[in-house]
């Protein structure tokens, strides 16, 4: 299995003197973030759609072996809430696809409000192209075996999410996984849990995205080196 370790986002000034020089300015955040992790997630994607340099910038920053996350932009999951948006679908993973071999899955994170409409999904899933992507459903009224079947009828992947408020079934419907650790206040034991967990799906699973929330402290990075530190 192929483990994609590291955290949502990385140009962070709240980072500097803990996890980057305090020197460094912020265009050469990327390249000093990947000699030290193989992937991130993108939240700026969630705000608005990045024009083709910005791509091409994060491909010539990156080394191929780099993947980039992408948070699919909130006109599609909570504007349209999945509904009438194919033309913004198409555009946005047009502009994506700049990425080439870069390119992770696509994460739909849903607004928590949004509750479960297995038809929605449904006619959404057939507006995907052939491509990886994780679904984040942030109701607990989408965690049912019709919602799992849909997921599993196309290979994308339910992402397992550990928050303070929710915590996703750890179901696999794909054979790659995608993993949003979202506290605060992990211990080396709770890395440790996350890490078997991970290694245990290793004849479910071709790769593993895993990526720890952004703290000012800058404790994400040191989390997900942990963790990488744990699966080799």
């Amino acid at each position: 299995m192929n483990f994609w370790i590291g955290t949502s986002g990385f140009q962070y000034a709240e980072w500097k003197g803990n996890f980057y020089p305090e020197d460094l300015p912020a265009a050469k955040m990327l390249p000093f973030y990947a000699e030290r992790f193989s992937t991130t997630e993108i939240n700026y994607t969630f705000h608005r759609i990045p024009a083709p340099k910005t791509i091409e910038n994060w491909r010539t920053l990156t080394p191929e072996t780099f993947r980039f996350v992408l948070k699919a932009p909130q006109r599609i999951t909570h504007w349209s809430k999945l509904r009438d948006c194919a033309d913004t679908l198409e555009y946005f993973l047009k502009v994506a696809g700049g990425l080439g071999s870069r390119l992770g899955p696509v994460l739909f994170q849903l607004p928590p409000a949004f509750k479960r409409d297995a038809d929605v999904l449904n006619s959404f899933l057939r507006e995907l192209p052939d491509m990886r992507a994780a679904f984040e459903f942030r109701h607990e009224s989408w965690f049912d075996d019709e919602i799992f079947d849909l997921l599993k009828s196309r290979s994308i992947a339910l992402c397992i999410a550990d928050t303070d408020v929710l915590s996703t079934p750890k179901k696999v419907t794909a054979n790659y996984g995608y993993l949003r650790l979202r506290r605060e206040d992990y211990t080396e034991t709770d890395i440790k849990r996350w890490a078997d967990f991970v290694r245990e799906q290793g004849s479910n699973w071709k790769e593993a995205f895993v990526y720890f929330k952004h703290e000012e402290s800058g404790i994400g990075a040191k989390l997900a080196g942990q963790m990488m530190e744990l699966l080799g």
